[in-house]
C-alpha cells in the first residue's frame, strides 16, 4: 500500500509540473508547485487512511492546496491562479470522469447516474475548498488592512507624555 501511495504522489507531482511547464511557468515557482501538489495528495491519502469519505478527502486536500497557494502567491509575488491550478492537478477526478462517460456511451443509465453523482460530488468538494480558502484570504486581507489603516490615537495636551 505504501509503495502505491508513493507512486501516486510522485506521478501527481510530475503531472503538476508538466502542466505548469505547458502553460509557461518557470523558475522557482515549479519547485513550489511540485511541493504543493505532492503535499496536497499526501493530505488526501491521509484523510482516506483515517477513514474519511472520498469527498471529505477531496475537500480537505483542495482546501490545503488553496490555502498554500494563497500564502505562497503573496510570498513569491505571483498570481494565486498560477500556483493553484497546477497544484490541483492530482485531485482532478479524471478516472471517475472517464468511467462516467464510458457508462453513458455504453447505455448504462443507472451506472451513469451513480458515477455522475460521484464526479459532481468530487468536483463540488474541490470547488468548496477553493472558495473557502479564497474567502478566508480575502477576509484576512481586509482585516489586516483595516487594522493598519486605523488612525493613531492623538495625545491631548493635558495628558502626560
Amino acid at each position: 500500500m505504501m509503495q502505491t501511495d508513493l507512486i501516486q504522489t510522485l506521478m501527481g507531482v510530475i503531472g503538476s509540473v508538466g502542466f505548469a511547464l505547458l502553460f509557461g511557468v518557470r523558475d522557482r515557482k515549479l519547485v513550489w508547485i511540485a511541493l504543493g501538489s505532492g503535499l496536497g495528495w499526501v493530505v488526501y491519502l491521509l484523510c482516506r487512511a483515517a477513514g474519511h469519505s472520498l469527498f471529505v478527502g477531496m475537500f480537505v486536500a483542495s482546501l490545503w492546496v488553496a490555502v498554500l497557494s494563497e500564502v505562497l502567491a503573496r510570498w513569491v509575488k505571483t498570481p494565486v491562479i498560477l500556483l493553484l491550478v497546477p497544484m490541483l492537478i492530482p485531485e482532478i477526478p479524471g478516472g471517475d470522469l472517464y468511467y462516467t462517460m464510458y457508462r453513458l456511451l455504453a447505455g448504462d443509465t443507472v451506472g451513469f447516474g451513480l458515477a455522475a453523482k460521484q464526479v459532481l460530488g468530487e468536483a463540488g468538494a474541490i470547488a468548496l475548498g477553493i472558495i473557502l480558502a479564497s474567502y478566508g484570504a480575502g477576509l484576512w486581507n481586509n482585516i489586516r488592512l483595516h487594522l493598519h489603516s486605523r488612525p493613531r490615537r492623538s495625545v491631548s495636551p493635558w495628558e502626560k507624555k
